[in-house]
């Protein structure tokens, strides 16, 4: 019998496949205030968690959160928080309240819970129309098109760190650095290049899984490699 797959070894949970959460700074959070306040950014702060840099923000009221910093974003600057804010990078306004074209990230999928979407370094959103029934139409990084509550909150500006990709990494080893603290494996052999006792796609020569990539529905964690369940493959026609 051959070794485990991978996917079966990061199935078990070994502390191999499970990040250095203990390392992170915190999750990123837009408070849910009764009134308007303000906030003065005490540090911007790095997380192995997270590909953006973090501002650490504390309130008037001595409440403290982490959000992700735009790309002016300084220490000791200050933000508004409300619903009537001035537009301007960093702020957190309701999206009812801000105008079309202005870009925004760290949006709420629900009013109040913290933000969920547009949260990667370097991107935003854009507000393009608004509807009826208080829908905001915002066009996403990935050019697709989402409606919002009007309600929802979001941060003003663009995310930081977008230059990140334009940098190479130079040395294996900092890859291997970056990929550890977020418990993913680092370098990957490919399926077909391992011997037959190793992987259902290792093979003798070339490199071809031999069988179809389709893993059957009932197979064993052993055998279930490949396309999951795909809804569709091949081109598209």
């Amino acid at each position: 019998m051959g070794k485990r797959l991978i996917q079966q070894k990061a199935g078990r949970g070994s502390s191999r496949y499970t990040a250095n959460s203990h390392r992170y700074k915190g999750k990123t959070k837009i408070p849910n205030l009764d009134k308007p306040t303000t906030a003065i950014v005490q540090d911007i702060i790095h997380c192995p968690g997270h590909n953006a840099p973090l501002a650490l923000l504390l309130f008037k009221d001595g409440y403290k959160t982490l959000i992700g910093a735009h790309e002016s974003m300084s220490v000791n600057s200050e933000i508004s928080y409300g619903e009537q804010t001035e537009i301007k990078p960093g702020n957190i306004a309701n999206l009812e309240n801000i105008p079309i074209g202005t870009d925004v990230y760290n949006i709420e999928r629900t009013p109040g819970d913290g933000g969920k979407f547009i949260k990667t370094a370097g991107v935003s959103g854009k507000i393009v129309a608004k509807q009826e029934n208080n829908k905001i139409l915002i066009i996403m990084p990935s050019k697709k098109q989402k409606l919002f509550n009007g309600k929802c909150k979001a941060i003003i500006g663009i995310l930081a760190g977008g230059g990140r990709n334009q940098k190479p990494f130079v040395k294996a080893g900092k890859r291997w650095h970056i990929r550890r603290a977020r418990g993913k494996l680092f370098p990957r052999t490919s399926a077909v290049a391992m011997n037959p006792c190793n992987h259902p796609f290792g093979s003798g020569r070339g490199r071809h899984p031999g069988k179809s990539t389709i893993a059957p529905r009932f197979a064993p964690p052993g055998r279930k490699v490949g396309l999951l369940k795909p809804k569709r493959t091949g081109r598209k026609r």
